[in-house]
Parts: C-alpha cells; sequence; structure tokens
C-alpha cells in the first residue's frame, strides 16, 4: 500500500497572479490560492503543516516568486509541490515564461521564465517533484488564458511529474463568475471529497485520469501529464470517498466455517489456519488489505501469511483477522493461541544437532542386481 509522502519532509509552494496591468486579469486565480493549501493542509487530504506550504499571491518580481521557491527546495527532503495559476506566456522564440503583473507578452524578462524555475527544482535535494500548472501561452479574452504551444513538452523534467491545465493546442479556462478556474476548481473537488470506487490513497495518475475524465465530460480543456520513473504512483492526498468493502455481519462472521484456532498444536499449523481464513474470505491480498484499519500493506499481509515462524508481535495478526470479518470475541481465540504457542516456543530447547551422516551411495550402487566387479 502507498502511503503519503512525509508531510514533515516535504514543502509545496502555490503561486498565484491574478492582476495584470496589460493582460486580461483572472480573477479566479485568487480564489485558487488560499482553497488549495487549504485542501493540501487538510489532514483529511496530505496534512502538510501550514508552515510547509508557502503561498505566494501577486509576486511582482522574479525573486518575488522565486525566493520562496529556492527556500522550499533547500528544505525538501522528501516531495517538493509547486503549482503557478496565471497567464503562461511565450516569448519570440517560442519560449515558455510566467506573467508577473506587470508582464508583456513575447518579452520574457518581464516575466519568469520556465527555465529559472527549472534550475532551481532540478537542484533539490527532495526524492520528487510534482510541478501544476494551471495556465497556458497567452491571454485571449476575458476568461481565457490563451495556448498555442504544448505546455509539458518544454517543462519536463526528469524525475518529476507535471500535470498541466492545457491540452495541445488549447486554452485553460478562468470562466467567467464561477470561483475557481476550470482545472484547479476539478482537482479541488477531488482534495476534498476523493473518488469513489478508488483505494485509500489517491496517487497522482488516478487523479489525472480523473480531471481528464470530468474536464471532458464537462466541454472543458483536458490536461496533459509527463512523469518520469515511477512519480505516478506518488500519492497526492487521502481519498475521502474510500469506503471499505464491508466486513461481514457478526452473524455471518459467527456462521462461517473458520479455522478452530485451538486446534493449532504446532506454528505452523497456525500459519496454514491463518492462509485458509483468507481464503474463506475469497478476497485477494491487495482487497484484504485495502480493508485493514489502520492499514496494512499487501506485501506486509504477504509475509504474515508464508511465515515459517510465529509473528513476534501480535497486531498485525490482529488488524488482519479483523479485516477478514472475524469479531472480537473470535480475535480473542486466536490470540489466545498465539500466545501459547508463542509461550511453547520459547520454552523449548534448541533441538540437538543431528549426527553425522555417511556418505550417501551413488545412484549406481544403489541399482537392484548391480554387482561390484572382481578384479
Amino acid at each position: 500500500m502507498r502511503s503519503l509522502p512525509d508531510p514533515a519532509a516535504s514543502r509545496a509552494v502555490l503561486v498565484g497572479v491574478s492582476r495584470y496591468s496589460t493582460l486580461e486579469p483572472l480573477p479566479a486565480v485568487a480564489n485558487n490560492l488560499p482553497a488549495l493549501a487549504d485542501a493540501l493542509t487538510d489532514p483529511a487530504s496530505w496534512n502538510l503543516p501550514a508552515s510547509h506550504c508557502s503561498v505566494v499571491a501577486e509576486p511582482e518580481t522574479q525573486r518575488d516568486m522565486l525566493d520562496p521557491v529556492k527556500a522550499a527546495a533547500d528544505h525538501a527532503r522528501d516531495t517538493l509541490l509547486v503549482y503557478f495559476a496565471g497567464h503562461g506566456l511565450v516569448d519570440g522564440r517560442g519560449e515558455l515564461f510566467f506573467g508577473l503583473p506587470l508582464s508583456v507578452q513575447g518579452h520574457s524578462y518581464t516575466g519568469v521564465t520556465y527555465q529559472a524555475l527549472r534550475e532551481i527544482v532540478t537542484d533539490c535535494a527532495a526524492q520528487r517533484i510534482v510541478i501544476i500548472l494551471d495556465c497556458c501561452m497567452s491571454g485571449r479574452a476575458l476568461g481565457l488564458m490563451g495556448g498555442e504551444d504544448l505546455l509539458a513538452d518544454q517543462a519536463e523534467i526528469d524525475g518529476s511529474y507535471l500535470l498541466a491545465a492545457a491540452p495541445e493546442n488549447g486554452r485553460a479556462l478562468a470562466p467567467p463568475g464561477e470561483t475557481y478556474t476550470a482545472f484547479t476548481g476539478e482537482l479541488l473537488h477531488i482534495l476534498q471529497h476523493g473518488i469513489t470506487g478508488q483505494p485509500r490513497e489517491l496517487d497522482l495518475n488516478t487523479v489525472y485520469q480523473r480531471l481528464r475524465s470530468e474536464l471532458a465530460a464537462k466541454g472543458r480543456p483536458t490536461p496533459q501529464k509527463r512523469d518520469r520513473n515511477t512519480a505516478g504512483r506518488l500519492v497526492l492526498a487521502h481519498n475521502r470517498a474510500y469506503r471499505p468493502i464491508p466486513a461481514p455481519s457478526r452473524a455471518a462472521a459467527s456462521e462461517t466455517d473458520w479455522p478452530d484456532p485451538d486446534e493449532c498444536h504446532t506454528p505452523l499449523a497456525f500459519l496454514d489456519a491463518l492462509a485458509e481464513t483468507r481464503v474463506l474470505t475469497g478476497l485477494t491480498i491487495p482487497a484484504l488489505s485495502e480493508r485493514t484499519d489502520p492499514p496494512v500493506a499487501p506485501a506486509t499481509i504477504s509475509r504474515l501469511l508464508n511465515r515459517t515462524t510465529l509473528p513476534a508481535t501480535w497486531k498485525t495478526t490482529g488488524i488482519y483477522l479483523a479485516a477478514c470479518g472475524l469479531h472480537p470475541e473470535q480475535i480473542k481465540a486466536w490470540q489466545s493461541a498465539w500466545q501459547r504457542l508463542r509461550t511453547h516456543e520459547q520454552q523449548s530447547p534448541e533441538p540437538p544437532l543431528a549426527p553425522p551422516q555417511p556418505p550417501a551411495q551413488t545412484w549406481r550402487a544403489r541399482l537392484p542386481g548391480r554387482r561390484r566387479k572382481r578384479h
């Protein structure tokens, strides 16, 4: 089971520009920032400490935007997340740059080049880098952030995950009258409400697929992604819509012909009975893992069921049996059997060393009727 990035060793920087002097204003961007910060710091989501989530609203200069990114990159050891919402512009060479309040289309020195951001994050010591860009290349009309090039192609970074609002030759929508931009509004809905039918934790690829399907269904621009290595498996948040497979009712659990732990007289018999219990549930190990509370990874359950000696502690076994659907009285009987076998195992003397055996005969010597040659 994948787990969330360590909040204590992670950092997020959320940058947004909604007011422009020569470009169309994007009022929804101003609402994106506090809502996204609340979602990332919520205990039911990522639970990132507030001090680890920097909100940079309306940065006037390049340093106003990049200094907080550099500070976060210097401290992040697990995950660094950088988010930008505003106008995405292109210079005369077609290079991407982010619009600041006084930016002018076509002149990258008036904004922040993507290359400047790239230099900071590629020097970061974090294990994983997540970049979320809610922008395109230029503003074309009220409520639109226009774009002409494939944003992600310019924004690729090895070992990272880029999530971009704009499709190729498309535009990222900031609908007039709506509280948030189209892309970030959908992202916030996922973080705040979860995805029904998905696992306990939402990784970036799952979030991306839901964003694409929901935005496409609404006739809005579909996002794109670029990922390197296994970055797409990085968990972004707890799934608030997660509901484990219901455990059997108390009556059903009592009626199930579970293995009897009192009949387990050896550690191997006990472990075999544990494995048989899972078989009776009809669940795979990953499905059983989804029902464990607190969470137990599938690999941990697999190791438990493939042991040849009793586990030294009871906790994981108890969680496993509860996930199988046994009620507390039944689990107590299993714990008593485990304790009995553990005590016997600890009190038993070490088995004596086996006496040395004579060399085994060769297979030819064991053939019936074969006689040694006389010389």
